[in-house]
């Protein structure tokens, strides 16, 4: 039972780990950083998630791990550390803000279990997965993304305001964008910028609009992939 304390006492050095307290370390970054990573593919409602940014989160909470492990109790390592680090630029640009989160999560935990802070690692780990499932299944803060719509109308029907009442009732709020002839002048394309209503479906909103500009071509397309 004494070997086996020793193995993760200090190593003769006070305040300094032993090798085996550091691999401990990285094996629970490795195991903690899985979950996140699970939890991340099941809450995931892009298309398709890189498989690299998978194995990333993974290998960066272990490397973590590791230098907080180097940078502990030494300030001079640290900052040099983080000038290196500032030299590192990411290949491509993150755009979803919640990769980002999973990102600053799966660095967080490598930072603790760095610091031998097992147990809150554990804690942090579990916690905030279940967050983010929770939020995930509720479909917490979900809106109507900004949608742009366009309208043919026959030149002989066209006035100012023909769509303002069905827009009015149909979304949260719209704007005119564009308005051009098009046929050889014999029609109107209106071009609107709107956010539909939570309760709006998308082919209700065309059926009043096609009654109204003579049953003629109208397209609704979304500024950003739904989820």
């Amino acid at each position: 039972m004494d070997q086996i304390t020793n193995l993760f006492s200090s190593n003769g050095l006070e305040g300094a780990p032993t090798i085996w307290m550091s691999i401990a370390a990285m094996a629970l970054a490795a195991v903690l950083s899985l979950i996140i990573t699970k939890v991340y593919q099941i809450t995931f409602t892009g298309e398709r998630y890189s498989q690299d940014f998978v194995h990333t989160i993974i290998m960066m909470s272990v490397v973590v791990s590791v230098v907080m492990n180097v940078v502990s109790g030494n300030a001079g390592v640290a900052f040099g550390l983080f000038a290196v680090f500032s030299l590192i630029r990411f290949r491509s640009a993150v755009t979803n803000a919640k990769d980002i989160a999973y990102i600053f999560f799966g660095l967080c935990v490598g930072m603790t279990t760095g610091l031998f802070q097992f147990p809150l690692a554990i804690a942090l780990t579990l916690f905030a997965s279940l967050i983010f499932y929770i939020l995930y299944k509720v479909d917490y803060g979900k809106g109507k993304d900004t949608q742009i719509l366009k309208v043919t109308v026959p030149e002989n029907l066209n006035h100012e305001n023909l769509f303002d009442d069905i827009l009015q009732e149909k979304t949260e709020s719209y704007q005119l964008r564009q308005v051009e002839t098009t046929n050889l002048g014999t029609m109107i394309l209106y071009t609107f910028a709107i956010r539909s209503k939570t309760d709006t479906k998308d082919q209700d909103l065309l059926n009043e609009i096609r009654v109204r500009n003579a049953n003629l071509k109208v397209s609704l397309s979304y500024l950003e992939m739904r989820d």
